[in-house]
């Protein structure tokens, strides 16, 4: 069992064989809401004790680092562009050629893989992103390719290779409009047939969802999103918005959570300075919402934002737990 869950992981993330799998039977039910909930906190783990090194030799590797990473985003990226202009008459196939290229990109960052196995079925991949330098562990991959609604907190620029890398083939994003201005990764976004919103006018936001929906149903996709609709300065965890939970109502989907922790200290927001922080990523079990109703909406909010204060180490968690009655902005 143990070799044959390792082998479905890679095989799902090979270039050379993209074969399907069937999702697991392992779907959480809803929780119910409490009307109060205790939120435990946690010790520290081993990212809250990563120490800087901001030396002049740690900084120049890094600088080296990103130009190389970019250097080989701009060879992929070219080649994907072509090919995603010859399918522009087949939008669930250019989302699909998005998702490889994501694949693809990811597999550049990796050299060494090694494979362990947890109790409960749970597998660990533990790799080291050559490029950046990172060393990366990933956890619960039994469900990373659920059909589902994937939703991230988001911290640093290092989240959006993950995410690109890790979600199955046929999964759709949704962004803020303002990503087309990112260079490369942002035309070729376009081209992929993922959608963007205008956080800024949210009559046009609701219109970009329903557009979403209706993809996903009519071409079998999955749904990618950051609740918190904006990258974390510091990695502590923002108040959701409402999105991917109307999301979830309209669709049916359920939701599977992607918690990632130590990548605020691998790379900061505005910074060039790429440090060699761990890096985690643990998939949770799927949350189902067949039975959600939009009168509901700011529960499920807090419900899910809840699983993630318990999930992320001290240093990622909110300030205050006060911080979740915000989560229901939209």
């Amino acid at each position: 069992m143990e070799n044959s869950a390792s082998g479905s992981f890679l095989r799902n993330r090979r270039l050379e064989s993209f074969l399907e799998t069937k999702s697991g039977p392992n779907v959480r039910e809803t929780q119910k809401i409490p009307s109060k909930q205790v939120i435990t906190r946690q010790r520290p783990n081993k990212t809250d004790a990563f120490v800087d090194d901001d030396g002049w030799i740690p900084t120049l590797i890094s600088c080296v680092r990103i130009v190389t990473c970019y250097l080989a985003m701009m060879v992929t990226t070219f080649i994907w562009a072509i090919i995603m202009l010859m399918l522009l008459p087949w939008p669930s196939q250019r989302v699909r050629q998005g998702n490889i290229y994501g694949h693809v990109t990811g597999r550049l960052l990796k050299m060494n893989i090694h494979l362990n196995s947890l109790a409960a079925s749970y597998m660990l991949v533990y790799i080291k992103m050559w490029i950046l330098g990172n060393p990366l562990k990933i956890e619960g991959t039994e469900f990373s390719n659920e059909r589902a609604i994937y939703i991230c907190n988001h911290a640093s620029a290092i989240d959006i290779f993950l995410i690109m890398w890790l979600t199955p083939t046929g999964t759709v994003g949704i962004a803020k409009k303002e990503i087309i201005w990112y260079p490369l990764f942002g035309q070729l976004y376009v081209l992929a047939n993922h959608l963007r919103i205008d956080r800024s006018d949210p009559s046009t936001a609701i219109k970009s969802m329903k557009k979403a929906v209706q993809a996903v149903k009519k071409h079998g996709l999955s749904l990618i999103i950051f609740p918190e609709g904006t990258r974390s300065k510091n990695g502590r965890l923002l108040p959701f918005k409402k999105g991917f939970v109307h999301l979830a109502i309209e669709s049916g989907l359920p939701i599977v959570p992607i918690i990632l922790t130590g990548t605020h200290l691998a790379w900061r927001k505005g910074s060039l300075h790429v440090r060699p922080a761990p890096i985690s990523v643990k998939y949770l079990p799927p949350i189902k919402t067949d039975s959600w109703t939009a009168d509901n909406v700011n529960d499920y909010i807090k419900m899910v934002h809840d699983i993630y204060v318990e999930n992320l180490p001290e240093a990622q968690k909110p300030i205050s737990t006060d911080d979740t009655k915000n989560g229901s902005r939209s």
